[in-house]
């Protein structure tokens, strides 16, 4: 049984939704306090998180007077308790506040806490049944398969964020889930798509950061740039809507006009269409079952003009195959990659590693972890955040001769 709900069987919203955001100051965060800003008479905070920064977090508690926030980095606590004195609000720091801050009793919860950090405070909002509208990759990526059961176990309702995932949430409603053939994910190409192989493998940190169509935080944008965040896609798709690798393509879409479309057993395709504006997305998650206002540009396919496709190129973006890989491997291995992919972007940015390594590390690591033989069904948060301790380790272990592999 999915935890996504596949048609439209709404059920009856309350007056006043009261709201938690994990990882209220990120990107994600921001677009989610904009549209909560718009819409106060709909809203109610309950709780905030925030990895480091104090004082965005402090000023939302007070605009928004949430009753309790969290601050990840415990030396903030001080700070953060010192600027919200007077106001009401409970503080609380370090990984239990913010698994804390998903356990507060909210109806609906974005988990946008990114990296594996924020699997555990998503599983506290879906043990309680809340609505959870994910933009955390890594809670599928991760431990997709425990994740889903245990939304489906506890009645948690798992609304997609990412623009992509909530593409295909809305087109799957237009039939059964024995009529779909397969699902199409759009790409935009990011900034290498015309790009020579040996000019990929040597592009530079502020070429990988000059995303076309899209304006988000650094590593995903890199992810965008390498096409791992396609990959991580993928995967997410695959755990959320219980879909086999062989039900879904990749489709680069240079304009990011139709962020995913459904193909039925009658051959109809189902597009979702909308201007890239993540608070499109999450207007949909934060009103649903119902639809709100959203302040994303209004859609003018006339100005726009034409829409193109292209099919992946999985030479150049060996990343996108990938993650397909790792798919068919299962046991642990979507996890391994995304640890990998971290540990890549993260030496790529520091200057360690040139563009195409990533890749290359991510290729050796999955290797690794086959070769170890260790491989086994993940079953629990802790089994997941192992796997994921193992593979980082792993690739580091592995950096250095990467660093010195030609491509």
């Amino acid at each position: 049984m999915s935890a996504v709900p596949l048609r439209n069987n709404k059920a009856a919203a309350s007056s006043v939704r009261s709201v938690t955001v994990l990882g209220a100051t990120g990107s994600i965060g921001d677009s989610t306090m904009d549209l909560l800003r718009a819409s106060p008479e709909r809203y109610r905070v309950e709780a905030l998180t925030a990895n480091s920064n104090v004082e965005a977090l402090a000023k939302l508690a007070k605009e928004f007077s949430a009753r309790f926030v969290a601050i990840a980095d415990t030396s903030k606590f001080a700070e953060l308790k010192a600027a919200l004195a007077g106001t009401g609000t409970e503080c609380g720091a370090g990984e239990s506040a913010v698994i804390e801050a998903g356990a507060r009793p909210a109806d609906w919860v974005m988990a946008a806490v990114s990296g594996a950090a924020g699997l555990k405070p998503a599983l506290a909002a879906v043990d309680r049944g809340a609505h959870v509208a994910l933009a955390n990759k890594e809670c599928l990526v991760c431990a997709g398969d425990f994740f889903m059961q245990r939304a489906a176990k506890a009645g948690a309702c798992i609304l997609p964020a990412d623009s992509e995932h909530n593409a295909l949430f809305q087109a799957l409603a237009s039939g059964n889930r024995d009529e779909l053939v397969r699902v199409i994910i759009t790409a935009s190409g990011g900034p290498f798509r015309t790009w020579k192989p040996a000019d990929i493998e040597q592009a530079t940190l502020e070429q990988a950061l000059k995303h076309p169509n899209w304006s988000m935080g650094q590593k995903i944008t890199i992810d965008s740039a390498s096409m791992m965040n396609k990959g991580l896609e993928v995967i997410e798709a695959s755990y959320l809507f219980a879909l086999s690798p062989d039900e879904i393509d990749v489709l680069v879409h240079p304009q990011s006009i139709i962020h995913g479309m459904v193909e039925f057993s009658d051959r109809s395709v189902v597009a979702q269409l909308g201007a890239p504006d993540m608070r499109t997305p999450i207007a949909h998650c934060l009103g649903w079952p119902d639809r709100i206002n959203g302040p994303a540009a209004k859609l003018d396919l006339a100005k726009i003009g034409q829409l193109t496709f292209e099919a992946p190129d999985f030479e150049r973006f060996p990343g996108l195959r990938l993650a397909f890989d790792s798919l068919r491997t299962g046991k642990g291995a979507t996890t391994v990659y995304n640890a990998a992919n971290e540990v890549a972007v993260a030496a790529f940015i520091a200057g360690k590693i040139r563009f195409g390594a990533i890749a290359r590390l991510v290729e050796e690591t999955l290797d690794d972890w086959v070769r170890s033989g260790n491989q086994a069904p993940l079953t629990s948060a802790d089994d997941a955040i192992a796997v994921d301790h193992v593979a980082r380790n792993r690739a580091a272990a592995l950096l250095p001769q990467i660093a010195l592999k030609a491509s």
